[in-house]
Parts: C-alpha cells; structure tokens; sequence
C-alpha cells in the first residue's frame, strides 16, 4: 500500500500553484489546502474592520483581534474542491479580488499573523496525505515534506494569466495594475523578515513560464509517484 505524503508547492503569485494542487488532490485523494486564501481571508477581516489599506496598516488593532478570526475550509461538491469560509462566511469571491490582492502581502509580514495561520496549518497535516500551496510551505510550515515544489514564472507571463482570470470572472482590471501588484507581490513577499519567500534547498523548482497545465501535471506525478511508492 501507498504511504501517504506531505506534497508542499511554493513559488511566486500566479504561478499556477493553486491548479496544480488542486489536481493532485484529486488524483491521489489528498486534502488540498490553500494557504494564501487563509492570508486573504485574514486580509479581508482586516479591511472589513479598517485595520488595512493601501496607505494603512493597524498592526496592533489586528493582532489584538486576531482571536477574533476563525477559519474553515468547506467542500463544495459542485466545484469539487474547498472554499474559503471566514467566521462562518464563504468569501471565496471576496477574497479573489484585485483590492485584497494588492493589500494581502502587508498582512502576510505580520509576524503574529503568520504564527496564528502556520500553527493551524501544521494542525492540518499532522496526519499526512495533504496538498499545501503557498509561500513558506517547503521551508517553515512542513520543512520535513517529502516532496517540495518551487513554482516559477517570468512577472509579464504571470500578470497575463492573472488578468485573463479576472476578465473571465467579469472584473474590471487594466492588465499595468495587474502587472505591477504581480512586482510589488513579489517584492514584499521575497523581502519581508519573517518567513520570506524562498526555495527550500531540497525543493524541486519549476518555471512553468513556457509550460501548459497538463505538461507540470504529468510530471509532477511522475515526482509524487516516486516518494509514494
């Protein structure tokens, strides 16, 4: 029998991260967890109650409220995989948008904020046979997973997958907005000092910049089939 496994998928904004996971999920029938939907929930919480925006961040009135903040994941069978539900509400769709977007990595540098959530991630994995997606995952949250992914791609190939997206749902975006929250993402994310986005030393990266969904998947699975076996 199959030994179940830590699969952990880091990389950059908009690199299809969430996809990928989602699929081996499914393949193998592992619990799929998106971590950066828990930041934007906690990003969403922090708007919704004035604690953060764009020239704003109460890092005292949010930390003091964090206890406030309750996170879940639900299956929805009709899509086939989990949404986002913070204190009991599906914000799926709210947490998506552009505005979070650009705010959700200045949350993500509060070192209370990322005690809170990776404590609650590791809880999720203690029994293994999990998918994790993020920025941290390979190298803070399960530094032990027994496979590790680095996912990559040039800004401008990032910032057109993003906007096609956010088209497609019916948002009104200009592709240079998109472009630069993909830079400034990345920035923050690779300078912050607690838990800065980097590549585990034994993770595998792939740039995908030139590299279709179904190409990643087979051999990522190829990858996932030789740890499991």
């Amino acid at each position: 029998m199959s030994k179940k496994i830590i699969i952990a998928i880091d990389g950059f904004s908009s690199t299809g991260k969430s996809t990928i996971a989602k699929l081996l999920a499914q393949k193998y029938n592992y619990i799929y967890v998106d971590t950066g939907a828990m930041y934007r929930a906690v990003t969403l919480y922090a708007k919704q109650n004035n604690f953060v925006g764009l020239e704003k961040l109460d890092v005292s009135g949010l930390v003091s409220n964090l206890k406030n903040i309750s996170l879940s994941f639900q299956l929805n069978n009709d899509l086939g995989f989990a949404e986002m539900f913070l204190n009991g509400v599906n914000v799926e769709k709210h947490i998506r948008s552009l505005e979070i977007s650009q705010l959700v990595s200045k949350v993500s540098t509060i070192s209370e904020v990322r005690t809170k959530l990776v404590a609650e991630q590791q809880i999720m994995g203690k029994e293994r046979g999990i998918v994790m997606d993020g920025r941290d995952i390979g190298t803070v949250v399960f530094p032990d997973a027994e496979l590790k992914l680095f996912m990559t791609a040039s800004a401008d190939k990032r910032a057109t997958r993003r906007y096609k997206e956010l088209i497609e749902r019916g948002d009104k975006v200009e592709f240079k907005d998109i472009l630069f929250n993909v830079q400034e993402r990345d920035r923050i994310d690779s300078t912050r000092q607690d838990s800065p986005l980097m590549k585990a030393n034994d993770a595998i990266e792939f740039d995908n910049s030139d590299m279709g969904i179904t190409e990643q998947f087979e051999r990522i699975c190829t990858l996932v089939e030789k740890r499991i076996s």
